[in-house]
Parts: structure tokens; C-alpha cells; sequence
């Protein structure tokens, strides 16, 4: 009877790590699936900035925003996320990446070799930009500076450093869908919701969310606490920003400067560093998607403490 029992348990431990092995499998896009074409880099530049890719991979104190050497620590409650260098460094950057291997990590998630990359990196968000604006930025950064240097590994706690476990949070989180517009909808609304919910990842930071990280959905772009630990950030949807005109954000995203003559600080200053560099079209149509979106009441924010006297 204990034998029974003993194979029965076995069984079932190698379904179950089966199971977990093949839900977890990481998500490529092959090359096969990219045809020849020419390159698009103005339309390359401008996926870069819209993206934000210095903000996070640019070489910490140093001016020159094209040189993402990474180093940048992102501090969170699993524990600290060092920045790759994504420079065309052919050693310590992605210079040796293939295209197909550059649109993976964007799309899917998925690094070279096969390995779930964490979130910490937005591709929740990038996974629904379109393929073509994916591969112009590839060949957009292989127009930058080369930097030499790799970030240290990532200081995570058990079980957050089993990467093969990030496979699980897709499955409950990851939506990989390509941007459908909107039929009913301007061209001018559909640009600004493309940008907002694909390179710009304004929900990644701009919502609150659960115990495993996941965006509450009923709460997107309802504001809540700083992804990176420190702060509050402020609902975007109409309960936030019902007050601010179309022309008020555009303005915002191009200057940095509130309707009260206030400047973007923290984190959203180095966002108006990029949105800055759009063109003026797309900060328009960014302005109009954001004040299209429904006034949603987002968490409770805790009260400042008082000043000591």
C-alpha cells in the first residue's frame, strides 16, 4: 500500500513539474516570420522616445542620452533590477543580437537562449506595439555609441530570481496582442491610444497594483504608489486630470510645465525629457487619448506625514 502511495505521489510530482515546464515555455519570434525590408530610422528615433528607452538605459551621470551603457538600479518590493546595457556593444550591449532575438525581448518577454525576462522591463505594454515600429528601433540603437560594461546581476530574493517562474506571472498578467484601433474612433485618438498603451507604458507606472505585480486592470491609469518604492503617482484618468485641457498636456508632455506653472519632478521629468523629442502630431494625440479615458477612482492615498517644526 505505501508503494501505491509512493508511485501515485511520484506521478504526480512528475505531471505537475511536466505541467509547470511546458506553461512556462518562453515565447520566440522567429526570423522567418521578418521579411526583407528597409528600415524606417526617423520613424526608429521616434519609437525611441516614445518608448523612454534612455530613461532607463542610459549610462547613470553622464549627459549623452544615446550612450545606454545601462547600471541603472530600480529598486521594488522583490528586490533591485539592474539595467542591461542595450547598446550595440557586440560584448556587453546587444550588438551580437540578431533582429529576431531584438523583437523577442520587445514582444514576447523572452532574452537570447530562451530566458523569460522580468518586468521590470515594460514589454506588458511594448508586447503591443506593432512589428515594423519594433524593428526600425532595433536599427535606430545600432546607430548609437557602442558603451563597454555590463550592470551587475539583479539582487532578488527566493522565489522572485527563478526567472522560469516569470512564465507563470505571464500567464495570469501578459497579454501579447498587437494595438487594433478603434473603428469608431480618429485617427488622431487611435495614434494616442497606440503610443499610450504600447511605447509610452503610461499604465506601467500610472496604476496600481496587486501582490504579484500585476496592473489591477478596474484601476488602469488610476495612479497608486511608485513602482520604484518612493512617491505617489498621480491618477491620469479624468478624476485626476479633469481639470487640464487637450492643449494643457500637450503642452505638459512637450514643456513639463502644469497648467499652475508647476514643473514635472521625479520620474516625470526624465518621461518630458523623451516626450519632449516627439512630434508635436503625436504629443497632441496623446493629450486627446488621455483625456478620452473615463474618470476611474484609483487607491487611497496614505497621508503626508507632518513636517517636524
Amino acid at each position: 500500500m505505501a508503494r501505491t502511495i509512493g508511485a501515485v505521489i511520484l506521478i504526480a510530482a512528475i505531471i505537475g513539474v511536466a505541467a509547470f515546464w511546458l506553461l512556462t515555455m518562453p515565447s520566440t519570434i522567429s526570423a522567418d516570420r521578418l521579411p526583407q525590408r528597409t528600415a524606417n530610422l526617423e520613424n526608429g528615433r521616434t519609437v525611441f522616445y516614445a518608448g523612454g528607452c534612455a530613461e532607463c538605459h542610459a549610462t547613470p551621470k553622464q549627459d549623452d542620452r544615446t550612450r545606454l551603457g545601462g547600471g541603472l538600479a530600480l529598486t521594488s518590493e522583490f528586490g533591485t533590477f539592474h539595467v542591461p546595457n542595450i547598446s550595440p556593444d557586440p560584448n556587453d550591449g546587444i550588438g551580437a543580437w540578431s533582429e529576431a532575438e531584438f523583437v523577442s525581448a520587445v514582444l514576447r518577454g523572452t532574452a537570447p537562449g530562451g530566458v523569460h525576462l522580468y518586468p521590470a522591463f515594460p514589454y506588458p505594454s511594448y508586447a503591443h506595439a506593432r512589428l515594423d515600429d519594433v524593428r526600425d528601433l532595433f536599427a535606430f540603437i545600432k546607430t548609437l555609441p557602442a558603451v563597454a560594461g555590463r550592470a551587475p546581476p539583479n539582487e532578488l530574493a527566493f522565489p522572485f530570481n527563478i526567472r522560469r517562474a516569470v512564465g507563470l506571472w505571464k500567464l495570469l498578467f501578459f497579454d501579447d496582442a498587437t494595438f487594433t484601433p478603434d473603428p469608431a474612433q480618429s485617427a488622431q485618438w487611435n495614434r494616442g491610444a497606440y503610443l499610450v498603451n504600447s511605447f509610452g507604458h503610461c499604465a506601467e507606472c500610472h496604476s496600481p497594483r496587486n501582490v504579484l505585480g500585476g496592473i489591477v486592470a478596474s484601476q488602469r491609469f488610476a495612479g497608486g504608489p511608485n513602482p520604484e518604492g518612493k512617491g505617489w503617482v498621480p491618477n491620469i484618468t479624468q478624476k485626476g486630470l479633469s481639470d487640464w485641457s487637450e492643449s494643457d498636456l500637450a503642452y505638459f508632455l512637450e514643456t513639463g510645465l502644469t497648467p499652475e506653472g508647476d514643473s514635472a519632478g521625479g520620474s516625470m521629468a526624465q518621461v518630458i525629457r523623451n516626450t519632449s523629442q516627439l512630434g508635436k502630431a503625436d504629443r497632441e494625440a496623446i493629450a486627446v487619448y488621455i483625456k478620452s479615458l473615463p474618470a476611474v477612482q484609483g487607491p487611497a492615498r496614505p497621508p503626508r506625514k507632518a513636517k517636524a517644526e
